[in-house]
């Protein structure tokens, strides 16, 4: 396909998530089964042309006066790919499968328009209800944040410290131009260019031998600060697919003991086979059986737990780099949703601690109501609790010292967002019961 007919095509797409309100996933799926013709780099060309039109949906609608599909993705070209209006008019000249030429409007806005005057949520390109949530965390700041949410994400890897460690994972990956990450002394980044095909890690030999898993830095980061070590009793009380029980299991070299649940069984299917490739020998899945009501399985660790890890239900607010569509579709009443879950979660968590023993509560999003708001409200209801610092320099060793800089000291927690530390946005708090 020609770079015109694939600008045609993320057009189609991006109609498509507008009309039928459904996921970008979903549509670029059915795009690709209705065009089998297209190769693998055509659709991946196109799904990043979608992707970044996403990322600047509320820009590129002020700078064209325009919010329809054809407006976002020709603003986006001007916004995010920095193409010149001459450009852009050479790729919308009406050939056979390129879109029809630009408009006279169109041409003033790539001309004469301009961001200047925009209110925040346009500069940062998030829904408009969101900006006085965004402003208790970052205040003025919060368009710059938001620009940062709104950039493509790196692809990080976390290095199986139970089957290699960095040096030799990264040998292994050397054809895949990585570099280390900054903060995680367990991190190797790789940045794909926005048209390029995602590099098929799940193939790669040292991903099969349980080297390697998928896992952004900030999540290695928020694993680390638990301080997990080897001998405790741990549980990941959201398990879902594993992602940080791996990380825990190779943090507590094997030794010890970690229950890996989620309220949702089928969250936790994926689980058993990451587990095995990754040489993880500590670890019970503990899988709940029937509905609302059921026994719970984990009962019998009540008040004998050392850790206990919460990577909590949230809005994804500090994924957005990831899911740029969802952004878009989260609603007032998914935040309130979120918020009661992460107190269910919480008051759970607090029962299975033992005198002395502590919580790790994460969650991926940069909102008050869901971090400092949640844990100040926790500990008025536990006041057996109290919050700690981040074990930072013991977690990240030589980079401690940068990354408290870099990180947003919050009540209670540590925020990471990509503006400040390069990774997704987590908070983090560590809450300790007393002896």
């Amino acid at each position: 396909m020609t770079p015109s007919a694939r600008i045609s095509a993320s057009i189609e797409v991006l109609a498509d998530i507008e009309t039928r309100h459904r996921p970008a996933a979903d549509a670029l799926k059915d795009w690709g089964l209705s065009h089998r013709f297209a190769g693998s780099g055509d659709r991946a060309a196109i799904a990043g042309l979608a992707y970044d039109a996403l990322r600047r949906k509320a820009s590129a609608a002020f700078l064209m006066q325009d919010a329809g599909a054809r407006a976002n993705l020709i603003g986006m070209l001007r916004l995010q790919r920095d193409l010149s209006p001459e450009q852009i008019g050479a790729l919308f000249d009406g050939s056979r499968f390129a879109p029809a030429p630009l408009s006279e409007p169109e041409q003033h806005a790539l001309t004469q328009g301009s961001l200047t005057g925009a209110p925040p949520h346009v500069l940062g390109d998030y829904p408009e209800w969101l900006d006085p949530h965004l402003a208790r965390t970052f205040g003025d700041t919060r368009a710059e944040e938001g620009a940062a949410l709104a950039q493509r994400a790196p692809l990080d890897l976390r290095v199986n410290t139970l089957v290699a460690d960095r040096e030799k994972a990264a040998a292994e990956l050397a054809h895949l131009a990585i570099t280390p990450t900054s903060w995680s002394p367990l991190g190797l980044r790789l940045t794909p260019g926005p048209d390029a095909k995602s590099p098929a890690i799940q193939s790669e030999p040292a991903f099969l031998r349980g080297m390697i898993e998928v896992q952004d830095e900030g999540s290695q980061v928020a694993a680390l600060l638990t301080g997990a070590a080897p001998g405790e009793q741990v549980v990941d009380l959201c398990a879902g697919g594993g992602g940080k029980t791996l990380a825990l299991a190779a943090m507590m070299a094997n030794h010890g003991q970690i229950y890996a649940t989620d309220l949702d069984k089928r969250r936790l299917a994926p689980i058993h086979a990451r587990l095995e490739r990754a040489n993880a020998r500590d670890v019970q899945v503990r899988t709940p059986r029937g509905g609302r009501g059921a026994p719970d399985p984990l009962a019998d660790l009540r008040g004998r737990i050392d850790l206990v890890v919460i990577d909590a239900p949230c809005t994804g607010t500090g994924t957005w780099r990831r899911n740029p569509d969802a952004k878009w579709r989260v609603r007032p009443g998914a935040l309130t949703q979120r918020v009661a879950e992460q107190v269910e979660v919480l008051d759970r968590a607090a029962a299975l601690v033992k005198p002395g023993g502590r919580i790790g509560y994460i969650t991926c999003s940069v909102l008050a109501e869901e971090g400092p708001d949640q844990i100040a409200a926790f500990l008025d209801r536990h006041r057996a609790f109290r919050s700690e610092p981040a074990p930072i320099e013991q977690a990240l060793g030589t980079a401690a010292a940068d990354f408290r800089t870099a990180v947003l000291s919050l009540d209670h927690g540590l925020l990471m967002t990509p503006r400040r530390t390069g990774t997704d946005g987590f908070f983090v708090s560590l809450l300790r019961r007393a002896a």
